[in-house]
């Protein structure tokens, strides 16, 4: 039995010069961080007598007794790259809900990966894991996503990652004091709109450029260098929440469809309640609501919406990893 435990991540800024019809003309930059919210996969190499190949247990308990039959993409692909010919259980175990802007189905892949590598005993770098959880979901899949959510998932921690022409990702981890981090932290919540929605299909018509869409996504990859700035040397912190609105303003313009009038009511309420600023998790059309606030505004936020789940973070430093790893079992 191999139980691996994956991130979640939240994107401050640079979110959508990470997929490829954008980062292989100009290149992309993403800041990104993990966060202590989890996503756990535990694969079962079935011994002796079984009913069937293939159980997948996630929001539906699947038997297959071939792959293609399997309806979980990211299982079936997942197993048919690693040609998984023998008895084998995949179960996962979630912190959040699927399909609300944290990366969850991407932590999944990564999380999947690093547990079929183990099973085949290959050591693999976490480049390699984010890598080919990436082809997995882009490439075979043809999901209409970018790739910043394998790499802050499987690296952990809180990264500048640039997305070269030639495919290659720079993984730039931040030289942050613990001080500035733990500011950054206190001054982050997060509340559940009540919506859920497909990524890939919310980003389907972004994929098309065209020179306005073009032009929004360079300020938005403009916005990183600041960002990355400020949380480095500790000035203007209060300028955090100001940056996060830009790039929901500069997102807002390129794809229509990552906002609606029940997303702009809530967030418009929150800003008039006293947030900073904020945006939308992932691909947005729903999900998560990121806001930059200080506590007494926090508290303010909690108490007018009550009726949303809210949370905070903690950033996670360690990425995809192995928790428990017994191939006799």
């Amino acid at each position: 039995m191999i139980i691996t435990r994956t991130p979640y991540r939240i994107s401050f800024v640079g979110g959508g010069t990470d997929i490829k019809s954008y980062y292989a003309k100009f290149g992309g930059k993403v800041l990104s961080a993990s966060i202590n919210k989890f996503l756990y996969v535990i694969v079962k190499k079935q011994i002796g007598f079984v009913e069937y190949k293939y159980r997948v247990n996630w929001s539906k308990v699947e038997f297959a007794d071939k792959i293609d039959d399997i309806k979980n993409p990211i299982a079936r692909e997942a197993l048919r790259y690693f040609k998984i010919n023998f008895p084998i259980e995949i179960t996962t175990i979630a912190d959040i809900p699927a399909n609300t802007g944290l990366g969850s189905s991407s932590a999944f892949a990564v999380g999947l990966v690093n547990a079929l590598f183990s099973l085949k005993n290959i050591r693999a770098t976490k480049y390699e894991i984010a890598t080919v959880a990436a082809k997995i979901e882009i490439e075979i899949l043809k999901r209409n996503i970018g790739k910043q959510d394998h790499f802050a998932s499987s690296y952990g921690g809180l990264n500048v990652f640039e997305f070269k022409k030639n495919d290659i990702v720079e993984i730039n981890p931040l030289p942050i004091s613990l001080q500035n981090i733990e500011k950054l932290q206190n001054n982050l919540i997060f509340f559940y709109t009540n919506l859920t929605r497909d990524a890939s299909k919310i980003l389907k018509q972004q994929i098309k450029l065209d020179f306005n869409k073009n032009l929004y996504l360079q300020k938005i990859k403009d916005l990183v260098d600041k960002f990355e700035d400020i949380l480095i040397t500790g000035k203007n912190f209060n300028k955090l929440g100001e940056l996060l609105h830009l790039n929901w303003k500069y997102k807002k313009k390129i794809n229509s469809e990552a906002t609606s009038q029940e997303i702009n009511k809530l967030y418009n309420q929150t800003l008039k309640l006293g947030a900073d600023g904020g945006k939308i998790l992932g691909a947005g059309g729903g999900g998560f609501l990121m806001l930059y606030a200080n506590q007494k505004i926090q508290n303010r936020l909690k108490k007018k919406l009550k009726y949303k789940n809210s949370f905070n973070i903690k950033i996670d430093t360690v990425g995809t990893r192995l928790t428990y790893y017994d191939q006799s079992l």
